[in-house]
């Protein structure tokens, strides 16, 4: 993942063939899976008033998530992503925050925070100074309520970035963090996974650690929990894949599932998405849950 400017942005996008134009956003496609899932989810983000803003407004409320923060009528355009899937599925992600930057402790919706069990925030807008503070005002208002705080570290990118930041928040915010193998050797400075995940369990109630296909690894203090890949017949495009992952992983808390139900929930929904192009789900999260015996 790189950050790009709107010049970029659209220098990019004139020189792309014909592509699949998808509503995205890390957060927002873990919502869109935990509704597919059954669950209920609601989300807070910054949207220009434009064409881009307006789809991915109809997209997030059409699934069934809450979303009640008004587009800006100024400043930035909504952000967006411009990703080169090459045939090995993997991905070069091009992205413009746009009006995400502009993100603050202002737009917080405090009684949605309160209501719900978990508070998921995710590393790629640890960037802008204000955003950063909402992240932390929201951590501090769902704590406040007695709610549990869960953060992705997003990309290794984020992680080279902010590695201070990140320690200093999982250390006094976080119950639950979701990190792949790369991230959390990057957060902890050690190319050791075992020396990793024994750091993330001492900093956080719950280290969710995903290891693409090796399957995932979720420590919650003395207690280890090795869960296998989920089947998928063919990989297409592996965007979105750990964002669905925690779609799956937050359902099975929320619901009182155990940990290690939680994490096939988690493999589950992450094999739906790699096995097409996009990271939203094509078929009902749901369903695939139940035919597996995890609902």
């Amino acid at each position: 993942m790189r950050l790009i400017d709107g010049l970029e942005a659209d220098r990019l996008y004139s020189e792309m063939g014909p592509g699949v134009e998808m509503s995205g956003g890390s957060v927002a496609n873990t919502m869109a899976g935990i509704a597919s899932l059954g669950g209920r989810a609601g989300y807070i983000g910054l949207l220009r008033d434009d064409q881009l803003g307006q789809v991915f407004r109809h997209d997030i409320t059409a699934v069934g998530v809450t979303y009640r923060v008004p587009a800006a009528s100024a400043g930035p355009a909504t952000a967006r992503c411009l990703i080169l899937v090459t045939p090995d599925a993997q991905r070069t992600m091009n992205t413009y925050l746009g009006a995400c930057v502009e993100l603050g402790p202002e737009h917080l919706d405090r009684a949605l925070i309160e209501s719900a069990q978990v508070l998921y925030l995710e590393g790629y807008l640890f960037d802008p100074p204000r955003a950063k503070a909402a992240i932390r005002a929201a951590a501090e208002i769902a704590h406040g309520a007695g709610r549990k705080v869960s953060l992705s570290l997003s990309d290794p990118f984020c992680v080279e970035r902010h590695r201070a930041d990140f320690r200093a928040l999982i250390a006094d915010h976080v119950d639950i963090v979701f990190a792949n193998e790369i991230e959390i050797g990057s957060l902890y400075e050690t190319g050791d996974f075992e020396a990793a995940a024994r750091a993330a369990a001492h900093d956080c109630e719950i280290a969710v650690l995903t290891r693409s296909a090796k399957g995932s690894v979720v420590v919650a203090g003395a207690a280890r929990h090795e869960i296998p890949a989920a089947p998928v017949p063919q990989v297409v495009d592996t965007t979105g894949a750990g964002d669905l992952y925690a779609s799956g992983f937050l359902y099975g808390i929320t619901y009182g599932r155990l940990l290690d139900v939680c994490g096939r929930l988690g493999s589950l929904c992450a094999a739906e998405i790699i096995s097409h192009i996009g990271a939203r789900p094509e078929r009902p999260l749901k369903d695939l849950a139940a035919a597996s015996g995890l609902l």
